[in-house]
């Protein structure tokens, strides 16, 4: 597996309150992290700095008998998340200046056969296989509803005055529920994490051109993403992590 994880802060804000890493165990699995935080003052940096620190802190200690299916993976990643949520909501009770702090998450275990992943918010992953380029979460948002019910188109969406408003995050509320599917994957597969910050300024088409595109290495296709985002007006922190299942004998994707 080769993996790159890259944050800016874009071309509008001051602060940079996303936060991402890729972690890895004694088991040999991976867990793959992008965390949006929200609130005022430094609430939002704190949320998602101290979700990811807690689920490092987690996954060093984790699947130490090397044993790691789907079953437990689940298992594992609803009952971490459960936790990293309750120690977020009791730190914000503590100081008035993190009142309602909180953060986006998407999380994913990944082994050699199977990704695991889990998102509260509207941090988003993508997968890019033999059949196609497709998103792999569902928004949290109050747009995504009312798509969902049929009030507004996906176009409508785009341009939604409160596209933005986010209806679950971590750390908000004392006990939250958490979407998380396992997909099996194969060489050549590639795992795409992110913020709103990119997708909101890159399209789904332009992502998978990119990771696409011969003669880059995953470093240069996450910065080209991160490049495009502000070129488009970057008014939000922008955070990607790739992870690739490469085929043993070529450099390229092969679902491209």
């Amino acid at each position: 597996m080769g993996y790159v994880v890259k944050t800016d802060t874009g071309k509008v804000r001051l602060n940079n309150e996303d936060n991402g890493d890729m972690l890895t165990n004694i088991s040999g699995a991976y867990l793959a992290i992008v965390a949006d935080g929200m609130g005022g003052h430094n609430a939002g940096d704190v949320a998602s700095e101290m979700a990811v620190d807690i689920l490092r802190e987690y996954w060093m200690n984790s699947f130490k008998d090397n044993e790691i299916d789907a079953a437990i993976a689940e298992k594992w990643l609803r009952e971490t998340i459960m936790d990293v949520n309750t120690r977020l909501y009791e730190h914000a009770q503590t100081d008035s200046n993190l009142d309602g702090m909180g953060t986006t998450l998407v999380a994913a275990i990944c082994t050699n056969e199977f990704i695991t992943i889990a998102n509260i918010g509207d941090s988003r992953g993508y997968l890019l296989n033999e059949n196609g380029f497709q998103q792999l979460t569902e928004d949290h948002t109050l747009v995504n509803e009312l798509v969902k019910t049929g009030q507004i188109s996906k176009e409508d969406a785009q341009h939604h005055p409160r596209k933005n408003l986010i209806l679950k995050a971590l750390g908000t509320e004392l006990t939250v529920e958490v979407d998380i599917k396992t997909i099996m994957i194969d060489n050549g597969d590639c795992l795409l994490l992110c913020s709103d910050g990119l997708y909101d300024k890159v399209t789904d088409l332009e992502m998978k051109d990119m990771l696409c595109k011969d003669g880059l290495t995953m470093e240069e296709k996450a910065q080209a993403m991160i490049d495009l985002a502000n070129e488009n007006g970057g008014e939000d922190n922008i955070t990607i992590l790739l992870l690739d299942f490469p085929l043993p004998d070529e450099s390229r994707c092969h679902k491209c």
